[in-house]
C-alpha cells in the first residue's frame, strides 16, 4: 500500500511539474520585461536617437512573442526619461531604425551577430537571453543565477552604439565585460 501511495504521489508531482516550471518562465519573464523598461532609466542615448524632443522610446522585440506581450503590459502608461514607450514586436527582415532598446529572444539567437552587425553604429541598446551572447554582440545578457534573474554587461558594445550607461546600473550587473 506504502508504494502505491509513493507512486501516485510521484505521478501526482511529475503532472504538476509542467505547471510549476510554467509558473516560474511567466514570472522569469515578468522580470525580464520590468528590467528591460528600467533599463531606459539608466542609459544615455545621444539627442539623435529620437526624432525630435517629444520622440517616442522605442522598444523592439524578435523572438520572444510572450516578452512582447508582458512588456506591452509593463510600459502601459509610463515614461522613460519623460518620454512616452511603445513595444514594437520585429518580425524577420524588418529594419532595426528607431528602436532604442532590442531585445533579441532565444527563438531568434541564431541571429545575434547578423542583428548586432544590423544595429553597429546605432544608438540601440541591444539586449538578449542566450548563452554566450555577450560574446557575439549582445550588450546586455540576461543570466538565471541561484534561483534570480542577474545580467551582465559589455561595455565594448555599449561604446560602440554611443550610449553611455549609468554607474548605478553597472554596480548591479553580475558581470561587466570590458
Amino acid at each position: 500500500m506504502v508504494a502505491l501511495s509513493l507512486r501516485a504521489w510521484l505521478a501526482a508531482l511529475l503532472l504538476a511539474l509542467p505547471a510549476l516550471t510554467a509558473a516560474q518562465a511567466d514570472r522569469e519573464v515578468a522580470i525580464k520585461a520590468a528590467f528591460l523598461y528600467k533599463f531606459g532609466d539608466f542609459v544615455e542615448w545621444p539627442a539623435e536617437a529620437f526624432a525630435g524632443p517629444d520622440g517616442v522610446f522605442v522598444i523592439g522585440v524578435i523572438g520572444a512573442d510572450g516578452m512582447a506581450e508582458e512588456l506591452e503590459k509593463v510600459v502601459t502608461g509610463r515614461t522613460v526619461q519623460e518620454r512616452a514607450v511603445a513595444v514594437r514586436r520585429l518580425r524577420r527582415g524588418e529594419p532595426l531604425g528607431r528602436l532604442h532598446v532590442l531585445f533579441v529572444g532565444q527563438a531568434e539567437a541564431a541571429r545575434l551577430p547578423e542583428l548586432a552587425a544590423a544595429a553597429q553604429g546605432q544608438p540601440v541598446l541591444l539586449v538578449t537571453d542566450s548563452d554566450g551572447a555577450t560574446a557575439r554582440g549582445s550588450m546586455i545578457n540576461f543570466v538565471f543565477v541561484d534561483g534570480k534573474v542577474r545580467f551582465d554587461v559589455a561595455l565594448p558594445g555599449v561604446e560602440r552604439g554611443r550610449l553611455k550607461i549609468s554607474a548605478r546600473l553597472l554596480a548591479v550587473a553580475r558581470r561587466v565585460l570590458s
